[in-house]
């Protein structure tokens, strides 16, 4: 082993220290040994920036930018809704049903992807439940590196070691020939992390001592006493209120109606729309009412309008809470809205927004809310869609917004393109299955349907771009290429490979499973595949048995990629939101990837006799 593969080998053991002892952060530790190779003389300065044009890294930004477009058109939330609707309030079986959707659906594209897809929907299951990230990220991660033992196409690894079959003259891997194997670790994965779980970070990242807590709905919901005040009204065939406006029925002066919001079936889906006088109203409408208790007749509103009476399962519509937002504003010094009445705010005609509270002195006014004249130091509470939420610091003059709920940030401001967001989804996983082009060009394929539909702006696009992430990546993806320069892994390969000798062979394989899972340490799980591959069916020729065991072999351990942070992208992404520390992969990942090791030298025999 010469100088320079030492000194390879010397940095890398301290980026591996610094990665333990977790100071300084993980990417400027990546980013000071990319530069240290280069001025050490190991690589030239284009083999060390050669991670900025990787394609992975490319795929991973991509997929951020398609996560984001989910999560802005409601989509990621409403798949943590289904998790949650069926797991209920228990964090286990959130947890089973988490780990079979990453498996099922990373068995046909790309795992990255799929865990950056979920973390948006983990980070807001976990914030619903009131559970730590760090219990389900680690969870997301592992799932993800098991998909890929699942079906042939679900890794690269997989591919090549079957290429490396095919030239040798083998008959190759069925496509659900890696089924059997997987299924068996996707299910001690899912008993390990019911048990693991207990160790996994509970820490959370600490608040700044000047932030203070966002409200929540409810909460203003309790203090404006709006309970028992929303109804959903739905707008029957021969209701006398189809084909006029809002403006020509005055519902709000006649029965104490205010009409908040117009649900309206449209080809795409429903759409929530804002309410103004000249909204006509339609058959099959859906309207969102606030009844104010000073007007309030509602059998009688229900005769004269024919409107079908519609139950709702939760507090003012808080089922809703993603479409329909509350802010809460003030009346200050020299503000023209001082002495108006609400009727005669017009905030209905000029923002698209509705006043359903008011509150002097700290009590609700609910029952004078009408006719009340506004004073300096009133505050308001405002109600429509989020859209209209967003735009009254731009457009107020005459109040202050005192209060964003905290459900601001789960708000989807393109619900509507929901639709769309999937197609884009849809025609991205299509193209990865097919192959019809590389995997990048389908993701960024993805990304331009997003933009084009309506689902992200270009801001919204660059913001969701984890930095951190991808320069983690970028900084470790040259040791790699300083490696194979200098020997180091040949060095490697050659001392492990001399402790298998003639031995029997599924001592051999275990042998073979721990030197691929060591390599894949170093560099990605595909390069190691790529390496280890034709050692496999060596080995297998030198034992006289056949090689679809030990070629097998190879594949799952490059997917075994459990151990440390940065042995896979997938792990690389959870460490941030799972708020985790290097040594928390060590102490959960060694200990599974010695049961895919077992199942390894145990089941593959049987699958594929020597």
């Amino acid at each position: 082993m010469n100088a320079e593969t030492l000194w390879v080998f010397a940095l890398l053991a301290t980026c591996v220290a610094c990665f333990i002892a977790n100071r300084p952060r993980m990417d400027m530790v990546a980013l000071s040994a990319l530069v240290a190779l280069v001025l050490g003389g190991t690589l030239e300065v284009g083999e060390a920036l050669a991670g900025f044009s990787d394609p992975n890294v490319i795929l991973i930004a991509a997929f951020f930018v398609i996560g984001e477009g989910l999560v802005r058109t409601g989509v990621a939330f409403r798949v943590g809704d289904w998790l949650i609707r069926r797991s209920g309030p228990s964090e286990t079986r959130l947890l089973v049903l988490l780990m079979l959707s990453v498996a099922l659906l990373g068995s046909v594209m790309s795992s990255t992807g799929v865990v950056a897809l979920f973390i948006p929907v983990v980070i807001s299951v976990a914030g619903r439940i009131g559970a730590a990230p760090g219990r389900l990220m680690m969870p997301l991660a592992f799932a993800a590196l098991i998909s890929g033992m699942l079906t042939l196409v679900g890794t690269p690894p997989n591919l090549v070691v079957n290429s490396e079959l095919s030239r040798a003259g083998h008959a190759e891997f069925g496509f659900f020939d890696f089924t059997p194997a997987g299924l068996v670790v996707l299910v001690l994965g899912l008993g390990y992390m019911l048990l693991a779980r207990r160790w996994l970070a509970r820490r959370t990242p600490a608040e700044p001592a000047h932030q203070r807590r966002r409200r929540r709905v409810r909460e203003l919901i309790h203090d404006y006493e709006l309970r028992d005040r929303a109804r959903r009204l739905r707008v029957t065939a021969d209701s006398p209120v189809i084909g006029h406006t809002l403006g020509e029925l005055q519902l709000r002066a006649r029965y104490g109606a205010n009409v908040i919001a117009i649900e309206r079936e449209r080809p795409l889906g429903p759409v929530m729309l804002t309410t103004s006088a000249n909204r006509d109203i339609l058959a099959g409408d859906t309207l969102l009412v606030d009844f104010t208790h000073e007007h309030a007749d509602l059998p009688r509103f229900l005769e004269d309008t024919r409107l079908q009476d519609r139950s709702i399962k939760s507090d003012y519509l808080t089922d809703l809470s993603r479409e329909i937002g509350l802010a809460e504003v003030t009346v200050p010094p020299g503000s023209a809205l001082i002495g108006k009445t609400i009727l005669q705010l017009r905030m209905r005609s000029q923002r698209g927004l509705n006043v359903i509270g008011l509150r002097r002195n700290g009590e609700s006014l609910a029952d004078r809310l009408l006719q009340e004249k506004l004073r300096l130091g009133d505050t308001l509470l405002v109600a429509g869609t989020w859209k209209g939420i967003r735009l009254l610091h731009t457009q107020a003059h005459d109040f202050l917004v005192l209060t964003l709920p905290a459900e601001l940030d789960e708000a989807a401001p393109a619900a509507n393109r929901a639709p769309l967001a999937l197609l884009a989804l849809g025609v991205t996983v299509g193209l990865m299955i097919s192959g019809l082009v590389p995997n990048v060009m389908a993701a960024l394929v993805g990304c331009l349907l997003m933009g084009a539909f309506g689902c992200l702006t270009a801001d919204s696009a660059y913001r969701s771009l984890h930095w951190q992430s991808l320069i983690l990546i970028v900084g470790m993806l040259p040791f790699a290429i300083a490696l194979q320069k200098t020997g180091g892994i040949d060095a490697v390969v050659s001392a492990l490979l001399g402790l298998t000798g003639h031995g029997a062979p599924r001592t051999v394989m275990a042998l073979l499973f721990v030197l691929t899972a060591l390599v894949g340490l170093f560099i990605s799980n595909t390069a190691t595949a790529v390496l280890m591959a034709p050692v496999a069916l060596g080995l297998a020729q030198q034992l006289g048995v056949a090689p679809h065991a030990f070629a097998m072999t190879v594949a799952l351990a490059a997917s075994a990629a459990f151990m440390t942070p940065v042995s896979s992208p997938v792990n690389t992404l959870v460490i941030g939101p799972g708020h985790y520390r290097f040594m928390d992969f060590v102490r959960i990942g060694v200990p599974f990837t010695l049961l895919v090791l077992g199942v390894c030298v145990l089941v593959l025999p049987v699958l594929f006799p020597f």
